[in-house]
């Protein structure tokens, strides 16, 4: 936890951790958030939770007043949990029903979408608006809040984010090979990376970290140790 003088320094403040699937930035996120003791907005979930209502509405994404119902139907909100935080779709816990490899599958065409994508930046930029936040997603630091304090970009090797995906898949009691998350991985990364409308892709202003063979303790170390010298002037990375 920061001493008085460093939470004084720190208040207000908006950071950015964007980065692709598995480079280990929900938990750093979520990790960093409350060691900051800051609000955590995993603006993942809320592609997520879009695709689970649009599969369930059996919404088409080319029929733009169905997208548009759906939307008006949209009500989310986070409820900080000990080890992740739970998410809410219109009164319901929809945590684990996001985080499947179905919804991996249908989420990219959702996040293509302009207009989806339009709402759900403006829904992000509002509820960051208050500062000391964390953001987490794809372009948080080159979309959604571009004037952030801090903007750091997370990656890792292909077999390292396999690996930690395929163990968040075993933690909701799915099996699923390393071979088959490697194939979605490397197919999300070109939707995403492709994509018209906040492709993923460093801020150019961004800080790079690569989390590859770190532990998690060692990765949100090395993040907070970032925002703190950017910041206050008083991390270890001066």
């Amino acid at each position: 936890m920061p001493d008085t003088t460093t939470q004084r320094l720190l208040r207000g403040k908006v950071i950015t951790l964007d980065g692709p699937a598995g480079s280990g930035k929900s938990t750093t996120a979520r990790l960093l958030a409350k060691r900051l003791e800051f609000e955590y907005l995993d603006t993942g979930a809320t592609y997520r939770a879009v695709a689970l209502l649009a599969k369930r509405m059996n919404v088409s994404l080319d029929d733009d007043r169905q997208v548009d119902e759906m939307l008006g139907h949209f009500s989310l909100h986070f409820v900080a949990g000990s080890d992740r935080n739970r998410v809410i779709l219109n009164d319901e816990d929809v945590t684990a029903d996001i985080r499947t490899g179905e919804i991996d599958r249908l989420v990219s065409p959702v996040a293509a979408h302009q207009g989806i994508r339009r709402f759900l930046a403006a829904w992000q930029r509002e509820r960051a608006a208050e500062g000391s936040v964390v953001l987490e997603g794809r372009d948080t630091g080159t979309v959604v809040c571009p004037n952030a304090d801090v903007k750091i970009y997370l990656d890792a090797s292909l077999d390292t984010r396999a690996r930690r995906r395929q163990l968040d898949f075993q933690r909701t009691g799915q099996t699923v090979s390393v071979e088959e998350i490697k194939n979605d991985i490397i197919r999300r990364d070109k939707a995403d990376t492709e994509r018209a409308h906040g492709p993923l892709k460093p801020a150019d202003d961004a800080i790079f970290v690569d989390t590859s063979g770190l532990t998690i303790d060692e990765q949100v170390e090395k993040v907070y140790q970032v925002c703190l010298t950017r910041l206050t002037g008083t991390g270890a990375n001066r």
